[in-house]
């Protein structure tokens, strides 16, 4: 313990640089922080589970994709013939149908922009990635929302950032003109409120039944013209399938459906097709994973041995007095690095646990977009990589300065005293 102390008193003897060295370290951790749960999240998502897959199915050779509705039948038992033994069906499934639309088509601004996901309010909580783990206040949040949408159909759940951006609030009603592809297709919703921060900031969910009723509806009031999107009005569709030899058999099973055939399909699991999302942004993510997030490293453990060999040398005399009292060269090297550990591991805590904070309670995410992710939290395991990096980075820069302290010599340092 008086070994302990005296590391402390030493770290607080010049309390300007240690402040410092500290304030220096913390922003670097940030940094560190920041970039690593970027590729922590990324890693997550395009990482292969063993239980619980998620597979996408879509349009072999068109982007973007766009099925036929009588497909969702078919593959909603992953094309299992009953007569075939060893056929497998998806625990679950869910259809996804992009709708986009404007306020105001004759204002293309990107506050009027409604990009909206059409899908079955009851697969929600079972089916989507990050909805269907939440826990404590957002669970209950989302379950009011799915319980709305299920009564109203012409109920609409944003994203959070979506609703800010258009300066809209919960009980608004809003009427969206469809562009492009679904040109024609015209909604009045209601806001029904926002969904949890997280993947989903920046888009909308309606109910697939809406969507679908009035693109049945579309050629009675056309002449029996349908619309552009009436015959093949499914993008996406997930299977949920309990493990990866389930997953390969029911990927078998599409491949060969007879019935799935115009257009073909393909299907893969979801971080397979994250991961192909993804490829447009390698470049990106390996200079963040293999320049910026080492470089901050390195410069960390420069600003520790800059600031451990300044005190080293300052302290000659008083090293060579320890010496001269009994202390071992090996206590002197274990003091300056427990010195450097103090800084650099407290430092590291402090920055981490402060990023933890302000990035997921204060600001509700971290902005970054890459590919359709555009807000990241920072994982509970950051706290002790800030901790980790904090230390690893001034041990590593106080080896020299701790050994040049070992090998102080007493009689050189009373000489040039004398």
């Amino acid at each position: 313990m008086k070994f302990f102390l005296l590391m402390v008193k030493n770290v607080t003897r010049n309390p300007l640089r240690s402040v410092l060295t500290v304030l220096g370290s913390m922003v670097l951790v940030m940094v560190v922080t920041l970039v690593w749960s970027v590729l922590w999240f990324l890693d997550l998502v395009t990482t292969e589970r063993k239980e619980n897959l998620k597979a996408i199915v879509t349009d072999r050779w068109v982007i973007p994709s766009r099925l036929p509705s009588d497909y969702e039948r078919t593959l909603s038992e992953g094309a299992a013939d009953p007569q075939r033994a060893g056929d497998v069906k998806p625990l679950d499934h869910m259809t996804w149908q992009f709708y986009v639309g404007s306020l105001d088509p004759a204002k293309m601004a990107r506050e009027n922009f409604v990009v909206a996901v059409a899908l079955d309010p009851t697969k929600v909580t079972s089916m989507m990635d990050g909805l269907d783990m939440l826990t404590g206040e957002e669970a209950v949040q989302v379950e009011a929302l799915v319980a709305a949408m299920k009564e109203n159909r012409q109920g609409l759940v944003m994203g959070a950032n979506v609703l800010k951006l258009m300066n809209k609030n919960k009980g608004d009603r809003i009427k969206v003109f469809g562009i492009a592809t679904f040109k024609e297709l015209d909604f009045e919703f209601e806001i029904l409120g926002a969904l949890p921060k997280g993947r989903y900031d920046n888009m909308s969910i309606m109910n697939r039944q809406y969507l679908n009723d009035t693109l049945d509806a579309y050629p009675r009031v056309h002449n029996g013209r349908s619309h552009l999107m009436g015959d093949r009005r499914v993008n996406l569709v997930w299977l949920k399938v309990a493990d990866t030899a389930a997953f390969t058999q029911v990927a078998k099973q599409i491949d060969a459906a007879p019935q799935l055939r115009s257009p073909t399909v393909k299907c893969e699991t979801a971080a397979s097709s994250f991961g192909a999302w993804m490829e447009a942004f390698r470049d990106l993510i390996w200079g963040m994973r293999w320049l910026l997030a080492p470089g901050c490293l390195i410069s960390l453990s420069l600003v520790m041995a800059n600031a451990i060999s300044i005190n080293v040398r300052e302290r000659r005399a008083e090293l060579a007095v320890l010496k001269v009292l009994g202390y071992r060269p090996w206590q002197l090297l274990v003091l300056v690095l427990g010195e450097s550990l103090l800084l650099g591991a407290g430092a590291g805590l402090v920055s981490s646990a402060g990023t933890f904070v302000v990035v997921n309670w204060v600001m509700g995410g971290f902005p970054f977009q890459i590919a359709f992710f555009d807000t990241f939290f920072i994982p509970a395991d950051a706290l002790w990589w800030g901790a980790a990096v904090g230390a690893g980075t001034s041990l590593a820069g106080s080896l020299v300065p701790a050994w040049s302290a070992r090998r102080v010599k007493v009689a050189d340092v009373f000489a040039k005293v004398a």
